[in-house]
């Protein structure tokens, strides 16, 4: 059952065009079954390729014919129902792009992650140094202290 523009489309073509051949005829019925989901020869999917094996002809007799032209204008025509097997192969194109961004994302996040890291194991390092200063510092004050506890309290340096 095909579509309404469908059909008003290919009327066009034939008033326009009164000696459309069977190859065109071909051509029409090939590229309706296709749409309608029901392809005799092909996989289903809607291109040229497809439309001429259904048709029975070479590619160049689709490019040649004016169906073609009409083929590409029905195609442009938001409202059309396309088969089920375009509609998978175009979420699939989605899905794949949505895919290849998370994981692109994904990888940016990770090299995010590896930078803040690298500068945390930085901080830590100048940190711990520090803090042995600091340690070995008040060693020597309590060794100091010790040895001159006798109540009086003196400078460091």
């Amino acid at each position: 059952m095909t579509t309404p523009p469908t059909q008003t489309v290919f009327a066009r073509l034939a008033r326009d065009n009164p000696d459309l051949t069977d190859r065109d005829r071909q051509i029409m019925r090939a590229f309706e079954r296709l749409l309608d989901g029901q392809p005799e020869i092909t996989d289903g999917s809607i291109t040229a390729m497809n439309i001429a094996a259904e048709a029975g002809i070479s590619r160049a007799s689709y490019y040649r014919s004016p169906v073609a032209a009409a083929v590409k204008e029905i195609l442009a025509i938001p409202q059309i129902k396309l088969p089920e097997i375009d509609e998978l192969k175009t979420e699939l194109t989605r899905l794949r792009k949505k895919m290849r961004t998370l994981r692109a994302d994904r990888a940016a996040e990770i090299r995010e992650l590896k930078d803040t890291v690298a500068t945390y194991a930085n901080q830590i390092q100048a940190l711990t140094l520090l803090n042995e200063e600091l340690v070995e510092d008040a060693r020597k004050l309590r060794t100091q202290f010790a040895e001159h506890s006798d109540g009086v309290v003196r400078p460091l340096r």
